[in-house]
Parts: C-alpha cells; structure tokens; sequence
C-alpha cells in the first residue's frame, strides 16, 4: 500500500468512528433514560475531551514519531468507541465520551500533521482529497449505523463489531504510512514543541481563515433543515434534502478539490472557493422557495470545501513542526464548530432566520479577504529539492 492510499485510509476510519458513534445517541438515550438535558451535559465531554488532548498530540508526535502516534492514537480511539454503550450510569458514560474526546482530537491532529509531511514529500496537494475521505468515512459509518438501527440491533454489538473491523483496518493501513525520521523523531525534524501547545502569532491568521471555513459549515449543516422549514416552508423530506445536498457537496469537492488547488494555486483557491460560498450565502438570504435554498446551501457546501484542509497544510509549514502549527489551528477551528450553531440560533431568534445568515455570509466573505495566509500550503504548489526541502511558490 502506497503511503498516500494509507493515510486516506487512516482518514476514513477516523471519519467512520465519528459517523457510527453519532447514530447511535438515541439507543444510549433510551438505554441510560436520560432526559435531554443530562444527555447534552454527556455530550459537552467529547469537545473537552479533545480540547485537553490536542494541545498535548504535538509533544507526542515529536516524541514517538507522527507515524507511530497517529497508529497508536487511532487505534486507542477504535477501542474506545466501544465503552459508551457498555456505560451502566450516565457518569461512566460521560466518563467514556471525554476519554473518547481525548483520543479523537489527539488522532485527529497527527493525522493531519503526518499529511502534511506527505504533501511535501509528495510536492503536491494531497488534503483536500484526504478530507474527503473523512468525509466518505463518516458516510459510511453513519449509513451502516443507520441500518444496524433500524435493524434493531443491539448497540454494544453494533459498535463492538464496527469497533473490531475498524481497528484491523486501521492497523493493516498503518503499515503503509511514511516512516519516522531516526531515532523516532517526527518526519518534520526541528525542535521539540511545546508541552502543550496553544496556537502561537504566526498561526492566527490561519486560525481566523479556518475559525470562518467551519463557522460556515458548522451553522450550515446544522440549521439548513430547519431554516429551509421556516423559510421556504419546505417539508420534512425536502427540508432534509438540504443538509444531504450540503454535505455531499462538500464531500465531492473535497475528493476533487486538489486538482483545482493544484491549477490555481493555494490562495486563488481559497478567494474562488470564497467567492461561490458568499453567492450561495446571497442566495440562501434572499431565497423564498426550497430549490433556491437548496441550490444555495450546495453553493456554500462548495465554496468552503477546499479552505479546511488548505489551512491545515499551511499551518503545517508555518513552523519547524508540523503537528504544532496543526495543533494550533485545529484549536481554533475546533472552537468554531461549537460556537456556529448556537450563535446562529440566538441570532436566528433575536432577528431572524435570513439575518442569521447574512452574518455567516459576512463571515465568509471574511474568509474570501484573508485568503492569502494560506500561501504557504507547500504542498499544494511546490516540488521537493533535493534534499527534501520545498523549492517554488504559487499564489
């Protein structure tokens, strides 16, 4: 296995993780009788979870190797994802979803930072299409949860069985990944980071690009249906429609996007990609009838796709050290797909639905202004020298 089918592999397990354990809060709902207040106090555990583990993945990178940690890591997070449903109270199950918080944004950093080293190897732009593999994960795990519970089953053999199958996988795609450096240091080289590294100067500019990308997509994805049902009077099934038309729209522009960033460069791509989002953004505003709302959320869907994993390869050469730029910025983007949501419902409640999305329009045209702190998305525009340095630059 080549090193970069490996790690989309890698990505795409990460992505059925995240897909299978979303389909299942219904099951630990009814089997734990929580109200839903209690069960959305369990679910504020997975995001501190990763807040606490994410600052510390650059330490672990550095010292055991991006490679090794990024196995390590996802496949202590494969196993995790099986105590949730084992939890006898709701405290073991908070318990359970913060230690799986801790291993989904650990794994999610190296991964990231160890496609960064790739890309340079490679001197070309590998992670949107990686991005999109995540994406193709979580369909996959999502649809196969779907299925396991409409079958009915048992949702400690469910996760069990996925958990078992997505460890092999996991294990058998880490062998293919690109080898450490000597003496286990990270691929990156440079000096050790930080013990628990928080996003430094030179990244929040990334972090404001990407905080504006995630912004969009979180409160996007999250409200589409509901603002389609308000707005547009749309019904359930249509009203739905738009969050499946976002999120493949998304998912297949990231699995194509390198190509485009690769024939226009890191920033045109992000000013272009910008540039579609903030039309959709005016459509969906203005729209009064499903089809327009449909057709602008596809429009957002499209126009934020490629920013995500361009800011992420750019954090990754800000430094000496891949997963600390990474770190930094998946900190601040991390913290935007929290916030996204309620702050469009408060606002969509003080004023209205199509005010709440005029300021996610405003957001991306932020993100479209700033698009030229992604410049040095190495990969995406420059070749390896000879001593494995980057060589050439594109806008």
């Amino acid at each position: 296995m080549s090193h970069h089918r490996a790690i989309a592999v890698i990505f795409a397990v990460h992505g059925a993780v995240a897909g299978t354990m979303s389909t299942r809060l219904p099951w630990l709902q009814d089997q734990l009788s929580l109200d839903p207040g209690t069960l959305g106090m369990a679910l504020l555990c997975p995001p501190i979870g990763a807040f606490v583990g994410m600052p510390m993945a650059a330490r672990v990178a550095h010292r055991f190797g991006s490679r090794a940690a990024t196995r390590v890591l996802l496949g202590l997070w494969c196993l995790v994802m099986a105590l949730p449903p084992l939890s006898p109270s709701p405290l073991w199950l908070a318990a359970a979803l913060l230690l799986s918080g801790v291993g989904a944004g650990m794994s999610d950093i190296t991964m990231n930072a160890h496609a960064v080293v790739l890309e340079r190897r490679l001197g070309r732009s590998i992670m949107s299409g990686l991005h999109g593999m995540w994406a193709v994960g979580s369909l996959t795990g999502g649809g196969v949860g779907t299925l396991a519970a409409q079958a009915g089953i048992d949702a400690r053999i469910h996760i069990g069985a996925v958990a078992a199958v997505l460890l092999t996988v996991s294990v058998l795609a880490g062998r293919g990944l690109l080898q450490d450096g000597p003496a286990g240091a990270a691929p990156s080289g440079g000096p050790a980071p930080r013990r628990f590294a928080l996003p430094s100067r030179a990244i929040l500019p990334l972090g404001v690009v990407g905080f504006c990308a995630v912004f969009a997509e979180g409160a996007s994805a999250n409200w589409s249906a509901v603002y389609l049902t308000a707005v547009t009077d749309a019904g359930p099934g249509v009203a739905a429609a738009g969050y499946t038309v976002l999120m493949l729209c998304m998912a297949g522009m990231r699995l194509t996007g390198d190509r485009f960033i690769r024939a226009l460069g890191p920033v045109t791509a992000v000013r272009a990609g910008g540039v579609v989002g903030v039309l959709g953004g005016v459509l969906v505003v203005t729209a009064r009838t499903p089809a327009l709302g449909i057709a602008g959320f596809a429009l957002v869907g499209l126009g934020v796709a490629v920013v995500m994993p361009l800011v992420m390869a750019a954090a990754g050469n800000a430094g000496t050290n891949a997963s600390e730029g990474v770190t930094g910025v998946a900190t601040i983007t991390y913290l935007s797909g929290m916030v996204a949501p309620p702050i469009t419902g408060w606002l969509a409640d003080g004023l209205s639905y199509p005010a709440a999305f005029a300021m996610i329009t405003g957001v991306m045209v932020v993100m479209t202004l700033l698009a030229r702190v992604v410049r040095h998305s190495g990969g995406a525009s420059a070749r390896p020298a000879g001593d494995g340095s980057l060589v050439g630059s594109r806008d």
